[in-house]
């Protein structure tokens, strides 16, 4: 196999993309898989973008140029993300433990 090909480890770049997708998900940018409907979980996210901040830190000098180049973008973008969600108002859609008292059916029923 060429350098070229080896270039970018596909696991690696299925485990960030697999990091990424649940973070966008959890910021309310893109639907679901399970329901199709948009939630903000911020602390989620917030998690999520961690553990790729971690994978960064724990990776540092074993990666490629196009992985780190991969990797700094994705959280990057997450991260600016992330700010942006921060600033706005809660909703009562967004997952939070408060919504969840707020539930008469105990908060796991997803009536919120």
């Amino acid at each position: 196999m060429s350098d070229e090909k080896m270039e970018i480890n596909p696991y690696f770049f299925n485990l960030v993309t697999m990091f990424a997708t649940a973070a966008w998900q959890q910021l309310g940018k893109t639907a679901s898989q399970t329901d199709g409907k948009i939630y903000r979980d911020l602390k989620g996210a917030q998690i999520t973008i961690e553990m790729l901040l971690a994978i960064r830190d724990k990776t540092k000098g074993n990666l490629t140029k196009k992985e780190e180049e991969i990797l700094f973008s994705t959280i990057s973008n997450l991260q600016l993300n992330y700010a942006d969600e921060a600033a706005k108002p809660q909703t009562r859609d967004d997952k939070t433990d408060d919504n969840k008292k707020t539930c008469e059916h105990g908060g796991d029923c997803g009536c919120n």
